[in-house]
This record gives structure tokens, sequence and C-alpha cells, in this order.
């Protein structure tokens, strides 16, 4: 099995923010020189997001303000968390809502997407540096395990 391993770093001006990271990560790709496989991207920060959607503002505007609904920054007392003298406990739901990462198909050495598919990276605490690792692994199916997988996708009714 062939991997790839390499870290991208963001700082996000704002305390939220989306940055699409799919040219970054297609350039990794490149680099790799992986034909078929998967490729992990993830945060490794407990207050960001890697996530899969449309490249519209619009909706990125939509889930800003969704979000703050769903977990307001202020007032920040009123979160337990923010008692250990942090103010960010709400970047940490926005995280949990929007996900850790995103695992992505490598099919001719291209990104394996469907329409209009993109790969962002989603802070919600930001201004400061944060890392985004991408992993690629080249992974060989042997016939027995590539049969039963397509077996089970395409029996009708599961």
């Amino acid at each position: 099995m062939k991997s790839y391993r390499k870290e991208l770093w963001f700082e996000v001006p704002g305390r939220c923010g989306f940055v699409n990271i799919t040219g970054q990560v297609e350039q990794c790709l490149t680099e790799s020189e992986v034909r078929e496989g998967l490729v992990l991207v993830n945060a490794m920060h407990i207050t960001a997001s890697v996530f899969i959607n449309d490249n519209e503002s619009g909706l990125h505007q939509d889930y800003e303000k969704w979000l703050e609904e769903l977990a307001p920054h202020e007032p920040v007392s009123q979160y337990r968390h923010n008692r250990t003298g942090e103010d960010n406990a709400d970047a940490h739901l926005k995280r949990q809502i929007m996900g850790r990462e995103v695992v992505v198909a490598i099919t001719q050495s291209q990104l394996d997407f469907g329409p209009w598919e993109q790969i962002f990276y989603g802070e919600f605490d930001g201004r400061r540096r944060k890392r985004v690792p991408n992993y690629r692994r080249m992974i060989f199916h042997n016939s027995f395990d590539f049969h039963a997988s397509y077996d089970i996708v395409d029996q009708p009714g599961i």
C-alpha cells in the first residue's frame, strides 16, 4: 500500500469562515502519485471542520447564519465550557454539527466527486493558524473483496 501525508495550514482572519481547499487537496493528490484509493482530509483542531458541499456564497452565508442560530457566540456566559476561561464553546458545537473530516474516493488520479462537490475548511474560532493534514492511501483489493462489495451494493432491496 502506498501512502502520502501533507499538512495544509490555514489562518482565517475572522472568528468564522469557510475556505475552499479543493485545489490544495488536488495538488496534494498530484504530488502523491496515487491513482486509485481514498483521501482523508480532516481538521486537526477541535473548533474547525472539513466538509463537502457546493461552492456558492449564498450557501456559505446560510451556514453561518444557521450555525449562529443553533449555537450563538454571545452571551459567552451561557456555556459552561466558557467558565474555564475560554470563550469558544459555540465553536466546539458548530464543529460537531459540521463534522471533522471527509473521505473521498480517488479514481484515475482524480477526486471522484459528484456534481458541484468541493472540499471546504470551516473555521469557527479563527484568528490563528490551524492545520489540515491530507492522507492518501492506495488500496489494493483482491478479487474476493471487490466482488463481495459489488454484490452487496448491487443487491435489490439492500
